[in-house]
C-alpha cells in the first residue's frame, strides 16, 4: 500500500513508539523515506479512518483544522479504546492545528462526501443507539452540517453482512464525482446481502443533488468469504482515492477485474491499482478503513 501511494503523495504513518517505528522502517526499506513521515501516537486499533482526525479546510482561507468526534470503538464493541479516542487531538497538537469538538460519536468510515456540500451515510450506523442514544436524527444532521460544512445529507439503510461497524458507508456506496455514486450490488439472490443492497440501490435512484438525479454506477460484490466461521465484509467500495492513484482491495475473485475496470472508468485521471486484501480483510477492513486523507494547503 505504501509503495503504491508514495508516488502519489506524502505518506504519514502513525506508530506507537520508537520500536514500532523501527519495525516499520525495516519493512519499508528500499522506499524513498523522504516521502514518509512517522508520528508517534499510541493507539488501540490500526483503523485510522474511524478514530483519526477528520481534516477541514476552506477555499478562502487555505488553512487546516481538525474535527475530533467522539469515538467508542463501533458501539463499545472492542474495549479498551481510550488511546484511540484522543488520537485526533494528539495529532492536531503535533501539527499545530485548531480542533473542534462536536460532542457526538462518529467514525470516519460512516460518512462519504462529494466535496460540494453533500454527505452520504447510513441509518443502521449513525442512528444506532450504541453511538448517540440521546441525539435525534435531526440533531445528528445538525452537527454534521455545523462541523463538516455540508448542507445536504443522503441516507441509505443497512450495511453488508459481516460488517462489525453496523453498516459503514465505505463498504456500500462512494462518491466518485459531485453527482456520481458507485454502489455495490449482489447478483446472487440467495446471498444475505442481496436484499439490503437492492433496497439501497432503490434509495439511490430516488436521490437528487441540487435538484438533479444522482448518476449511479454499480460495482459487483466478491464471492462470499468465510474464515473460521465468520463472514468477512469484503467489498470493492472500500477503495482509497489518492492524489494520483486509487487503491482498490482485491480478493483473488473473478469479480476483481470487473471492479477494477468500473473504477478505471470512474477515475480516468488516476492509476487504479488492485492489491490483494485476503489477509487484510481478516481484520474486517481494507484500504479506506486503514487510511485518512489530509488536504494539501
Amino acid at each position: 500500500m505504501v509503495e503504491a501511494l508514495i508516488d502519489s503523495e506524502q505518506v504519514s504513518i502513525n506508530v506507537c513508539n520508537g520500536a514500532h517505528e523501527a519495525e516499520a522502517r525495516s519493512v519499508l526499506r528500499g522506499l524513498p523515506m523522504d516521502r514518509i513521515t512517522f508520528y508517534r501516537v499510541a493507539t488501540n486499533e490500526p483503523w485510522c479512518r474511524d478514530h483519526g482526525p477528520i481534516f477541514l479546510t476552506r477555499n478562502r482561507d487555505p488553512k487546516l483544522a481538525v474535527v475530533d468526534w467522539g469515538y467508542n470503538a463501533w458501539g463499545n464493541k472492542y474495549p479498551p479504546f481510550d488511546l484511540d479516542e484522543v488520537v485526533p487531538t494528539r495529532l492536531a497538537e503535533m501539527l499545530k492545528l485548531p480542533v473542534f469538538y462536536p460532542q457526538m460519536i462518529l467514525e470516519g468510515g460512516s460518512i462519504d462526501v462529494n466535496g460540494t456540500g453533500t454527505l452520504l451515510t447510513t441509518e443502521s450506523c449513525l442512528l444506532n443507539k450504541n453511538r448517540n442514544p440521546n441525539l435525534s436524527r435531526d440533531e445528528i444532521e445538525g452537527r454534521l452540517r455545523d462541523y463538516l460544512g455540508v448542507h445536504q445529507i443522503l441516507w441509505l439503510g443497512e450495511g453488508i453482512a459481516g460488517d462489525d461497524t453496523d453498516g459503514h458507508i465505505d463498504d456500500l456506496a462512494r462518491f466518485v464525482s459531485e453527482r456520481s455514486i458507485v454502489t455495490v450490488v449482489e447478483k446472487n439472490r440467495d446471498d444475505e446481502n442481496y436484499e439490503p443492497l437492492q433496497q439501497n440501490l432503490a434509495r439511490l435512484r430516488d436521490m437528487k443533488i441540487g435538484g438533479r438525479t444522482v448518476d449511479i454506477i454499480t460495482l459487483p460484490m466478491p464471492t462470499k468469504i468465510v474464515r473460521q466461521g465468520l463472514r468477512l465484509p469484503a467489498s470493492y467500495a472500500n477503495f482509497y482515492v489518492g492524489s494520483t492513484c486509487v487503491l482498490v482491495p482485491s480478493f483473488s475473485d473473478p469479480s476483481d477485474e470487473i471492479a477494477l475496470s468500473v473504477l478505471r472508468e470512474c477515475f480516468p485521471d488516476r492509476r487504479v491499482i488492485g492489491i490483494d486484501c485476503r489477509e487484510l480483510i481478516w481484520g474486517l477492513g481494507t484500504f479506506h478503513c486503514l487510511t485518512q486523507q489530509q488536504p494539501a494547503v
